[in-house]
């Protein structure tokens, strides 16, 4: 039976859950407040410049972001690498130190590269394969995996404040958005167990070569059109009741629908669940928190690296990409540095961002230390991400509430993974499959509440 299915919030949870519902069929409309799809990630226009308001990866293992793209058609888009490679950088030292998996299966597949990582003492590197190996059987949906810091576990298994800071943190930063020392034991051992501990080519690095707009937004709104949905952005959800057997979606132009998809922050979730839709605490949204992502962007008047990326230790660097072939850059380079889990730096002013960094970038691009800096700017993204704290599982819902044909997505909500672009896809699936579990008359799992 064909249904009136109303998707708020137009992120990558939101483009998931309407294209999944309008491709079976139903009369989706989705509602996005701002003027452009793709959530967090999006992108503008600066004095001719495209420019990403952050920097977003994926790995091999994201099957459902994968997915994603392949259903956007924009696969030609972006580049995997055929075998993971992570330069690492450090002022300390005068090359860079690689990270590279070998053809050996997992967990062997990094023991060479870790062995030679010099960033490092010998017993820091001799000891992470005891701890890796460890890992490996940590259950990630345990309660007690929650309740405990990812850098307690560590400490606990022999690795250093060095090793932790210099090795695990590279990568857990980056897709956790907060150090070993603030972050769930679960959450991190998924990250690790599914990105390098299982399959040698889990963690292979992909990233777009197109601004995110044309990556995620566009496309979406291309799809979305041709697969019969309706899409009204600038279009603010202010309220959400029920009555008489449907919802009523309160916005500009009021919208009725049969099933309701919240594809929206935790603060504006909070605000639009109906009372007793989860079982959560009433703050569950202030509970849960967040944690800032910054980006400075640095266009400079001739190339000082010919590397993609690559990762920085001993620094306040943390990642730089080079964005000057997607940005549409023509003469000169352009690097973006991003620092995620950035509480100390989300409210620096842009000039003491540039004291900071310039001088650390310098310090590891010998090649950048005789170019001009053309331009220097910042973007921030003040709630980035949940904060993955010991304790969030409990503050994220599933995705169907006890509220009949309402159901939530967000990469805040019970993915299981932290708040990445494949989290949020994966809820959006979830999301969908909720939907459309209701519409075709499987037996429903939820609780009536008062309308």
């Amino acid at each position: 039976m064909r249904q009136r299915v109303a998707v708020v919030g137009g992120g990558l949870a939101g483009i998931t859950a309407a294209l999944r519902c309008a491709d079976a069929g139903h009369e989706v409309t989705l509602l996005e407040s701002r003027g452009l799809l793709g959530g967090l990630t999006h992108s503008f226009t600066r004095d001719g410049l495209h420019v990403d308001n952050g920097q977003h990866v994926f790995l091999r293992c994201c099957t459902s972001y994968l997915d994603f793209l392949r259903r956007l058609g924009v696969m030609d888009r972006v580049h995997l690498q055929p075998r993971l490679e992570i330069p690492v950088r450090s002022p300390r030292l005068r090359r860079p130190v690689w990270l590279r998996r070998n053809p050996l299966p997992a967990p062997l597949h990094l023991a060479d590269s870790v062995l030679r990582y010099t960033p490092l003492g010998l017993g820091d590197r001799m000891r992470f394969a005891g701890a890796a190996l460890a890992l490996k059987s940590v259950d990630p949906a345990a309660p007690s995996s929650d309740r405990r810091t990812f850098g307690e576990w560590l400490s606990a298994h022999g690795q250093s404040r060095d090793a932790i800071t210099k090795l695990w943190d590279l990568v857990g930063i980056a897709t956790l958005n907060a150090p070993a020392e603030r972050a769930s034991l679960g959450l991190a051992a998924t990250v690790f167990q599914v990105g390098l501990l299982t399959d040698a080519d889990a963690a292979d690095i992909g990233w777009a070569t197109v601004p995110l707009r044309r990556l995620h937004g566009e496309p979406a709104l291309a799809r979305l059109t041709e697969a019969g949905a309706t899409v009204r952005l600038n279009a603010k959800v202010t309220g959400l009741s029920r009555a008489h057997g449907c919802w009523r979606i309160g916005t500009d132009e009021p919208v009725e629908a049969d099933q309701v998809v919240l594809a929206v922050p935790p603060p504006v979730a909070a605000k639009l669940l109906p009372e007793g839709a989860v079982r959560l605490p009433p703050d569950f949204a202030d509970e849960l928190g967040s944690s800032p992502i910054v980006n400075a962007h640095v266009v400079l008047d001739r190339p000082v690296t010919d590397e993609p990326f690559f990762a920085v230790v001993d620094s306040p660097l943390q990642w730089v990409f080079d964005r000057t072939a997607s940005a549409g850059l023509d003469r000169g380079q352009y690097l973006a540095i991003s620092l995620s889990a950035a509480e100390e730096e989300i409210d620096l002013p842009v000039r003491a961002l540039r004291e900071r960094l310039l001088p650390a970038l310098r310090e590891v691009l010998p090649a950048a230390r005789g170019a001009e800096v053309l331009d220097f700017f910042v973007t921030r993204e003040r709630h980035a991400t949940f904060r993955p704290a010991p304790g969030s599982a409990g503050l994220r819902p599933q995705a169907r509430t006890r509220a009949p044909g309402l159901v939530l997505a967000g990469a805040w909500t019970a993915t299981g993974w932290p708040a990445t672009m494949e989290g949020a896809v994966r809820s959006g699936e979830a999301a969908a499959q909720a939907v459309l579990g209701v519409s075709t008359g499987a037996p429903g799992r939820s609780e009536g509440i008062p309308a």
